[in-house]
């Protein structure tokens, strides 16, 4: 049986803990979801929390500050299209309430860490 390795790189980051956490419950959700909005919402839902943990693995395999830079600002234009096809869903009632919060306040957390990650790499 192997040993659990001890976490580096990018699984070190808390945003990136997070955006990976989001990811694998945008997955739970819409698993829920009609049918019909398969290749609709719930595809453009999961692509966009996917792409917030991507992208911060991307950039920081990069190994270079203006490159990881851009690629966390690609990770919050993600995380932004997750909010609005988050909010979305709610209206369309897909997302219970508590669903929703738990959702957005998990966005929210992901985007601030993000931000300052972000703003971390700029000296």
């Amino acid at each position: 049986m192997p040993q659990e390795e001890e976490v580096v790189g990018y699984k070190k980051l808390l945003a990136w803990q997070l955006a990976d956490t989001l990811a694998k419950k945008v997955y739970k959700v819409t698993a829920k979801f009609p049918r019909e909005e398969l290749y609709g919402i719930v595809s453009q839902l999961q692509r966009a929390a996917l792409s917030v943990p991507l992208n911060i693995v991307e950039g920081y395999a990069r190994n270079n500050k203006n490159e990881f830079r851009q690629f966390l600002r690609i990770a919050l234009g993600s995380l932004a299209e997750v909010g609005y096809l988050l909010e979305f869903s709610f209206e369309q009632k897909f997302l219970t309430e508590n669903e929703f919060q738990e959702l957005m306040n998990l966005r929210n957390q992901c985007g601030q860490l993000l931000w300052k990650l972000l703003k971390s790499q700029s000296s």
